[in-house]
């Protein structure tokens, strides 16, 4: 039997924008994923301490703000400083496209732009955890 995954969604920093946010919470859990949504204005800190306590398979991450090259990192630094490392992390909302490498460098493995299809981060989700998607 597939175990279900857990994925934290939240809102890193100010941004107060979270309709994205709460589109693919719903697009996962409708996927069969338990999904934690932290919901707007969340440190850093506060992310990692939520997965940390939910046993997070995955944090995405949704950054209209313009600060994803601050907080994004310091998301990644504090999962592996937490032994972590196996947690997945991916993002969505503005980053521009000169600013993917540097992200995935870091180890942020998936990014979406504003019009990504729901379907596709499931499946990237799904691909990502090791899981096969409804439709195999």
């Amino acid at each position: 039997m597939e175990r279900t995954y857990r994925i934290l969604i939240a809102k890193p920093g100010l941004d107060g924008h979270d309709r994205g946010a709460k589109v693919i919470a719903r697009a996962l859990r409708d996927a069969g994923m338990e999904v934690i949504y932290l919901g707007l204005r969340q440190t850093p800190e506060m992310i990692v301490e939520a997965a940390l306590q939910e046993d997070a398979d995955a944090v995405g991450l949704s950054i209209l703000s313009g600060a994803h090259m601050t907080l994004l990192p310091r998301v990644v630094e504090l999962l592996r400083q937490n032994d972590m490392d196996e947690v997945m992390v991916f993002a969505g909302g503005i980053i521009p496209d000169e600013d993917v490498p540097a992200l995935t460098k870091i180890g942020v493995r998936g990014i979406f732009g504003p019009g990504t299809r729901t379907e596709d981060v499931v499946a990237f989700v799904h691909e990502q955890l090791g899981a096969t998607t409804p439709d195999q």
